[in-house]
């Protein structure tokens, strides 16, 4: 990708995502780039939860776009389109998981402690785990462009980038970066708070 098509694929991925339904539908192919890349984290979150391998999790994620680009015409609800991921990509891992149990050879299976062979995720909690973690995503996302890449830098990145380091990618006088940040981060709590992030996490 060029830098050209990636500040494009980058500003698609501020659109809502009706407008990003309706360019795909529209054979944009640019808004599709934006739609995969706006929730690839989202979507490979989910198999790493489960505890699947990198390789497995690639399966699974294009599976998912795969099932998202044959769905799409038929989206009831664009807006509600990150809750119908996290259930596509969750129900995908099951049945992943189960095609893999189908191989597993009796001696595998003796070889495995009571605990491995009867534990299972639990798909209620990891989907609401996900989608929290996709409220906090898109009101990152809705920042400003300094604050998204303040809050970036300092709680997103690990370790968490320097204040020297900060200052300087921002064009910023370190002393003022404490204050920005705060300032920064009252807009994401308030975000969070009128998505109901505060209440679902007691």
């Amino acid at each position: 990708m060029t830098p050209t098509e990636r500040r494009v694929s980058t500003a698609q991925e501020t659109w809502s995502d009706v407008r990003l339904v309706r360019e795909c539908l529209d054979g944009n192919e640019d808004a599709w780039s934006a739609l995969v890349g706006k929730y690839r984290r989202l979507i490979y979150s989910i198999p790493v939860k489960n505890g699947f391998l990198p390789e497995d999790a690639s399966d699974i994620f294009q599976s998912v776009c795969l099932e998202l680009l044959k769905e799409m015409p038929r989206l009831r609800e664009p807006r509600a389109l990150a809750g119908w991921l996290i259930r596509v990509t969750t129900n995908k891992c099951y049945h992943h998981r189960r095609r893999e149990a189908r191989y597993v050879s009796p001696e595998s299976e003796d070889a495995l402690t009571p605990n491995e062979t009867s534990r299972a995720p639990d798909l209620d909690e990891l989907f609401d785990e996900v989608e929290r973690e996709q409220v906090l995503r898109d009101a990152v996302a809705a920042l400003t462009k300094r604050c998204k890449k303040l809050v970036s830098m300092l709680f997103f990145e690990f370790p968490a980038t320097p204040y020297d380091e900060v200052a300087k990618t921002l064009g910023l006088a370190r002393g003022s970066i404490g204050f920005i940040r705060r300032r920064c981060l009252d807009r994401l709590r308030r975000s969070l708070e009128s998505k109901g992030f505060a209440s679902r996490n007691g």
